[in-house]
This record gives C-alpha cells, sequence and structure tokens, in this order.
C-alpha cells in the first residue's frame, strides 16, 4: 500500500549552489554531502518563515500594514535566541540615531553596519553576495 502513494520530493526554495558556497566559507568544512544541503536550506527557509511571521504580528499589533525594519527589530528583540546574533547585523533605525547623538559621536552612530570589522578569520555574509568588479554583466 505503501507503494500505491506517491510521495513528492522535497525541493529546497534557495539555490543549491549558493547554499553550498556560503556552507564551504567555514575552514572546517571540506564537502557538504546532500542531505545536510536540503537540511541547511530547508532550515534557512523555516527561519525566515518565523521570522517573516513575528514580523508581521509586530505590524498588526502596531496597526500598519507594512512590514518595516523596525518591526523586524521589535521581533528579533522578542525572540531571544535569535536576537543574539541577529541585532548586530540589523542596521541602526534612523530616530534612535537622533536620540542617542548626545552620548555617541556622530561618526560612530552613522557608520553602516557593514563597516564593522569582522571578527579575526571571518568575512561578513554581505561581502559573499556582491558581485565581482571584474565581471562582465550577463545581457
Amino acid at each position: 500500500m505503501a507503494e500505491d502513494e506517491a510521495v513528492d520530493p522535497i525541493l529546497p526554495e534557495f539555490p543549491t549552489a549558493r547554499v553550498k558556497k556560503i556552507m564551504k566559507l567555514d575552514k572546517d568544512i571540506n564537502k557538504v554531502n546532500s542531505e545536510a544541503l536540503l537540511l541547511i536550506s530547508c532550515s534557512t527557509n523555516l527561519f525566515l518563515q518565523f521570522l517573516a511571521e513575528k514580523s508581521a504580528e509586530v505590524a498588526t499589533a502596531n496597526k500598519k500594514k507594512t512590514v518595516k525594519l523596525d518591526h523586524l527589530r521589535t521581533a528579533v528583540k522578542r525572540h531571544r535566541p535569535a536576537s543574539d546574533f541577529l541585532l548586530d547585523s540589523l542596521p541602526i533605525p534612523a530616530e534612535s540615531t537622533q536620540s542617542a547623538a548626545r552620548s555617541v559621536t556622530d561618526r560612530d552612530r552613522s557608520r553602516p553596519v557593514s563597516n564593522k570589522p569582522a571578527p579575526a578569520g571571518t568575512r561578513r555574509i554581505d561581502h559573499f553576495f556582491r558581485k565581482p568588479e571584474n565581471e562582465a554583466p550577463i545581457s
């Protein structure tokens, strides 16, 4: 009877080649098998769905129809495990920059997140997604 049922294969929503490249950025990872690649892709998809749902809940609680960066920051702060690594990557909101200008210099506060130095031996993930300058555009 199990043979009669058609089982749909689980297809990742993210490009597997890109996910594999990101995983291989870790120097300890030499090879990535297909099961691990599928698991990482599906886990990432579930995490992003969770983050989008929590951000949408914050937006609707504030009676807004559009999810903005402030809603995302609030959702991340409310979920403690996510806030540990995500808050450093999110840009600083503009209104908190104005209120904190008295205590922190403008130069330090206005610096974008991408200009923060990465820890020794690591690279920021946003550098991975940039196009090389010498790459020809696809026509």
